[in-house]
């Protein structure tokens, strides 16, 4: 039987630049191959076919999305194997802890024509700057629309009832935990992103995260109305109760919360507002709306015109910023068909044969 595959982002294009969650998702593993190589190399391919073979032999796999190329992979974990293989290049450069002992660098660019690449110079060092600025600009747009989302949210923090925000947040613990405290006793906290910010537009693996998990929470509501500040106390209980517990930030805005899973309580708990919108599909899924239980009844109709203006501006904001980023995504495309055409890719099977040996050699002991 084959295992199952856990998809999510570790680093995202957010309004506070490129933000990496990778130290988090690697915690604790006992060998890390980090590939270094430039583009159209062949580091996702290689991840996703170590990742597969392992995942037909029974093995749960997690792959790592690219943000930037929501068709690439940035990284593959193996847990029963305690293991894992991640582009290390940047914007997610990875610093080893113990070299040699833990981490191993992987360079690709052993398997390219140097020659080849130096007749592109003046090309690659071009597109280089070009991919640079694009990605700029995607940030600094990403950060006004922030600001603009930063007005959307007054408007309901100063309508709600934050007596009536503690109240829910405590029920919710009670029902959620109980007097219960974790059999494991670790209370290991996983930083990651559900979603992310891609040339395409919004992405999310909500429906592959929440696969396995039996009681499912959709947190409805409007931006400010409390979802993140519950998330985050929910968060920290399940923490202190020694669970281990999966805490997915906003893709948007790393500093806020979207979803929260323990999966030894068999729970998750996320936003389930735009850009990952969801509704109940099984018996057991409940819906918690955070206007409803906590915000001035007619909010939203006495500030519509103020509602209407914020959101067309911040609409406005994150598509020229997705627009940037598709600019970089084509520049990258033209970037890597350079390195493809100077690539031996023979010396990159060689490459992957001797990581899959290690990886054979891991099951083993």
């Amino acid at each position: 039987m084959s295992g199952k595959i856990l998809n999510y982002f570790a680093g995202g294009n957010t309004a506070r630049g490129f933000y990496s969650l990778y130290d988090s998702s690697l915690q604790g593993l006992s060998r890390l191959f980090i590939l270094k190589g430039g583009p159209g190399t062949g580091k996702s391919s290689l991840m996703k076919k170590i990742g597969n073979e392992w995942r037909e032999k029974g093995y749960d796999v997690q792959f790592l999305h690219c943000s930037s190329d929501n068709k690439s992979i940035d990284g593959m974990l193996i847990p029963e194997l305690n293991a894992g293989i991640v582009d290390g290049t940047a914007p997610h450069v990875i610093e080893p802890k113990a070299p040699g002992a833990v981490e191993e660098y992987v360079n690709l660019g052993d398997a390219w024509d140097s020659g080849k690449l130096q007749e592109h110079k003046g090309t690659i060092l071009q597109l280089s700057e070009k991919i640079s600025e694009a990605f700029n600009s995607a940030y600094s747009l990403f950060a006004e629309a922030l600001r603009i989302h930063d007005e959307w949210e007054k408007i309901y923090i100063e309508n709600m009832d934050f007596e009536k925000a503690n109240a829910l947040t405590n029920r919710l613990i009670e029902s959620l935990f109980g007097d219960s405290t974790s059999t494991a006793g670790s209370g290991r906290m996983y930083d990651r992103f559900l979603g992310a910010a891609t040339p395409v537009g919004a992405v999310d693996f909500v429906p592959n995260l929440t696969e396995t998990v039996g009681k499912r929470y959709f947190i409805k509501g409007r931006p400010g109305s409390g979802k993140s500040t519950m998330l985050k106390k929910l968060a920290a209980e399940a923490e202190s109760r020694g669970y281990d517990v999966e805490v997915y930030h906003c893709g948007f805005d790393p500093h806020s919360l979207d979803m929260v899973i323990v999966r030894e309580l068999d729970f998750a708990i996320f936003d389930s507002t735009a850009p990952h919108e969801y509704f109940p599909e099984r018996e057991t899924d409940e819906i918690i709306d955070m206007y409803e239980e906590l915000i001035t009844p007619g909010t939203d109709e006495k500030y519509a015109a103020e509602i209407e203006d914020v959101g067309g501006r911040y609409k406005s904001k994150m598509n020229e910023a997705i627009a940037s980023l598709a600019d970089a995504k084509e520049l990258r495309d033209q970037l890597e068909a350079i390195y493809i055409d100077a690539m031996n890719f023979a010396k990159v099977d060689e490459i992957t044969a001797q990581i899959k040996k290690e990886f054979e050699g891991l099951s083993v002991n």
